[in-house]
């Protein structure tokens, strides 16, 4: 994946800049490829509706091969699928976005029990596996695609989103690092990657993983994240 990304650059050094509506790609109504029902790993659906009870959150952290693996690991987590978000192109394909001219990033969908992991557990885990300090970028992988971005599925999830943040940047500027560059965003539509994408580093187990967190422990303050289970201290 990073070869392909960096002959893209190359090709289109302004992939690191988000494309006006009136510059991004058409996309199309449908999408182009049917993707599996269920995750290779855990069995379940990959796709809503999900069991009663079972929340949602995205996610996006860099290339989605190894994001999407971190968090199918988690205890709590029912099911996770890889997509796009964020951008302009309805139903884009995996070529358009690495094009820049789509404006996504490269998305997971994690839908969780909250009664076993809590939101706030998610975006600690989010935010100290890769380093949302590096704005268009995460390590070798250039471009708006690769971009640190939450997407919230409701007001709860984006109080406690921003607090983490916040804290979040506090303790990365105390230990030296650049502020952080995440965008919190409302979730608009998720478009399913191809499936190939989909629980990639379990058929492909030697495959590309570029993240690669900080080091620095993340806090979620705890008055933010009071309704949440399992507070991080």
């Amino acid at each position: 994946m990073s070869s392909i990304n960096r002959l893209l650059t190359i090709l289109n050094p302004s992939k690191t800049e988000i494309p006006a509506p009136e510059d991004a790609l058409p996309g199309r109504d449908a999408p182009p490829f049917e993707v599996a029902e269920r995750h290779a790993v855990l069995g379940s659906s990959i796709k809503p509706p999900f069991p009663d009870g079972i929340e949602v959150a995205y996610f996006a952290l860099g290339c989605f091969w190894g994001a999407e693996r971190l968090f199918w690991q988690l205890e709590g987590v029912h099911s996770t699928a890889v997509g796009y978000m964020g951008g302009q192109t309805p139903n884009p394909t995996y070529e358009e976005v690495c094009s820049g001219r789509t404006g996504h990033a490269e998305a997971v969908l994690v839908a969780f029990d909250p009664a076993v992991i809590s939101y706030a557990q998610l975006l600690k885990t989010f935010f100290e596996e890769h380093d949302p300090t590096q704005g268009m970028r995460q390590g070798n992988d250039l471009g708006t695609q690769y971009r640190s971005g939450i997407y919230y599925a409701s007001e709860s999830q984006n109080e406690v989103a921003e607090a983490a943040l916040r804290s979040y940047d506090a303790a990365l500027r105390t230990a030296g690092h650049d502020p952080v560059t995440t965008e919190i965003e409302p979730a608009g539509p998720f478009y399913y990657a191809e499936d190939y994408h989909q629980q990639y580093l379990h058929k492909a187990p030697g495959g590309y993983c570029g993240l690669a967190g900080t080091g620095v422990a993340c806090q979620v303050p705890v008055g933010a994240a009071a309704a949440q289970r399992g507070l991080t201290e």
